[in-house]
């Protein structure tokens, strides 16, 4: 016990050193923690490492999955979903299909079912590539496409690779393979969507940011373990889960919860990720070591693997391709659908129900946020380059593959060819991405966000002045505002300093129209998200400066001498 935990506070400070020293280095931490790994691997005195996979499928990728999801933009992820569905479902089932032939011609001994397995193993992309292009200022659009196509292909591909393996051991009909794809799937969707609910319905009721955070590090496994008992797929149900509630937050949690969240995560974020990658590197020995002994053939397990990655990435070239076309050809509809729906607008505003007429310029407003999202956001060739060369394999590809069953046909020699797929291109296209990224031009894109900041903040100030020229407001004791604490507000909201000492002056009823503006902006900002009128990463940033505002106005009621 010891040792282990001894061997467990070396991998931390590991993990905290690499994550430290990337950036100074310039290349992604995951990459360098893989490169450590197989160095420490190779020193004899290193005993062989072999982990359970269940264990990064069901006890680390979980949470790392949700963690993404509630931070996926809700909005962008909704306008690009028919892009992000193609990429991570529809790409992962045909990848897998045609590294199935791939796998079943080079690998003699087995048949379609386990090289389909092994196709879907390696088919999924890692998040790894999200990291290194976020640093880059590539398109926030491009950024949700991959972030969003890792979460759902790593759970489309591990049903694919049961249901392969499934039909290998007994007779399955393409009937029955299909309908245990998509029940799977379906289930999981459904367990998601409760177990998002309930968190944060549970947390809205739980007193203390430490109880409410407490509660989400276990809403994926919430999710992810009743899924798996029903036979359904557990990352799915923990990323739906994970959107759920980064939805919902701002709606249920308090804004210390939201904080306290948001902190806490991104230290578990780093330890689980840096496990992940270090395991990766670890298991290099133990797997060429059993393939030696069990195959005698490491090398072409290495060829094989080489051959396999030039070929999912020419299937995600040849996919792509076209998708990038298919979306150029909405934009181009919408924009023209756009010019149709201004023209309805004087007719809709001489509708006699203000009902209709209000729901119609809700769409309106919509269509146009679209349109305009579509027009300043494209998804160009050279956006697509970034979408194929950042399709990186990673930690899932080699966790799936140490899943298929012990007596599989050359099963060492098929999981050395999915760690050589995963680390081959981590290696290779992680370390040349920010290269790639540059030549395309697609770098340094920040000129929307920076104008979505500045609108936001006018929009905010219009609210503040809203509250304060709204005469029907009362304070927690229904009377009246004093004219001088709304021009004490208004001072201190333009004169941050001058705060403190409104607080002084002028007590409860100061705090109370304070937190009534605040309200009010964050109600305005979650108006505006469904709308989609601005980018989700201009919202977040509002977002938590309201959170911080509110927590900084409470301390001052509970504490209106200072920091005593």
């Amino acid at each position: 016990m010891d040792e282990v935990l001894l061997l467990a506070v070396i991998g931390v400070i590991a993990i905290v050193g690499v994550n430290s020293i990337a950036p100074r280095l310039r290349v992604a931490a995951p990459l360098l923690l893989v490169l450590l790994g197989v160095a420490v691997s190779l020193i004899p005195a290193v005993p062989e490492v072999e982990v359970d996979p269940d264990l990064i499928l069901l006890g680390i990728i979980p949470p790392l999955l949700y963690s993404a999801a509630v931070s996926l933009p809700a909005t962008e992820f909704r306008r690009d979903f028919r892009s992000i569905s193609s990429l991570s479902i529809a790409l992962v089932l045909v990848s897998a299909i045609l590294m199935g032939f791939f796998f079943m011609a080079l690998i003699p001994g087995i048949g379609f079912a386990i090289g389909g397995a092994l196709g879907a193993v390696v088919s999924p992309t890692d998040a790894v590539a999200v990291q290194i292009i976020k640093k880059l200022g590539v398109s926030p659009r491009v950024v949700t496409v991959l972030e969003a196509e890792s979460m759902f292909n790593d759970a489309t591909a591990l049903v694919l690779m049961r249901t392969m393996v499934a039909a290998a051991v007994a007779t399955m009909s393409i009937g029955a393979a299909t309908w245990d794809f998509a029940s799977a799937v379906v289930v999981a969707v459904v367990v998601g969507l409760v177990a998002g609910e309930l968190n944060v319905r549970l947390r809205r009721w739980v007193p203390g940011a430490a109880n409410s955070t407490a509660i989400s590090f276990v809403a994926p496994f919430l999710a992810a373990v009743p899924a798996e008992l029903l036979g359904a797929s557990g990352l799915v149900a923990a990323v739906v889960a994970g959107l759920v509630a980064g939805y919902r937050a701002p709606l249920y949690l308090r804004p210390a919860d939201r904080i306290s969240e948001r902190a806490n995560w991104h230290t578990a974020e780093l330890i689980l990720e840096g496990v992940v990658f270090l395991l990766l590197g670890l298991e290099l020995t133990t797997l060429v070591t059993d393939v030696h002994e069990t195959h005698g053939s490491v090398w072409k397990a290495v060829a094989l693997g080489v051959a396999a990655l030039a070929a999912v990435l020419v299937i995600r070239v040849l996919y792509v391709a076209p998708l990038i076309l298919a979306v150029g050809r909405r934009a181009r509809t919408v924009r023209a659908r756009q010019e149709r729906v201004e023209g309805l607008v004087e007719r809709a505003e001489a509708h006699p129900d203000p009902a209709k007429r209000e729901a119609f310029a809700r769409r309106v407003e919509q269509h146009t946020a679209y349109a305009d999202y579509l027009e300043n956001r494209p998804l160009g060739w050279r956006e697509g380059g970034v979408l194929v060369w950042a399709g990186m394999r990673g930690a899932i590809t080699v966790a799936a593959a140490q899943t298929l069953p012990s007596d599989t046909p050359l099963r060492s020699t098929l999981v050395l060819v999915a760690f050589v797929v995963a680390a081959g291109s981590l290696i290779l296209q992680g370390a040349t991405l920010p290269w790639v990224a540059r030549r395309l031009g697609v770098t340094g894109e920040s000129v929307h966000d920076e104008r979505d900041r500045v609108e936001l903040r006018d929009l905010l100030a219009g609210v503040a002045d809203e509250v304060l020229a709204d005469e029907s407001r009362r304070d927690r004791d229904g009377h009246e505002f004093d004219p001088r604490i709304t021009a004490a507000v208004r001072r201190a909201i333009v004169h941050a300093r001058a705060e403190d000492q409104e607080t002084l002056d002028y007590g409860a009823q100061f705090l109370d129209l304070r937190l009534a503006i605040i309200e009010a902006q964050r109600e305005r900002l979650l108006e505006v998200r469904a709308v989609g009128t601005y980018g989700s990463e201009a919202l977040g940033d509002a977002m938590r400066v309201l959170d911080a505002e509110q927590i900084s106005v409470q301390l001052r009621g509970a504490h209106p001498d200072g920091d005593d």
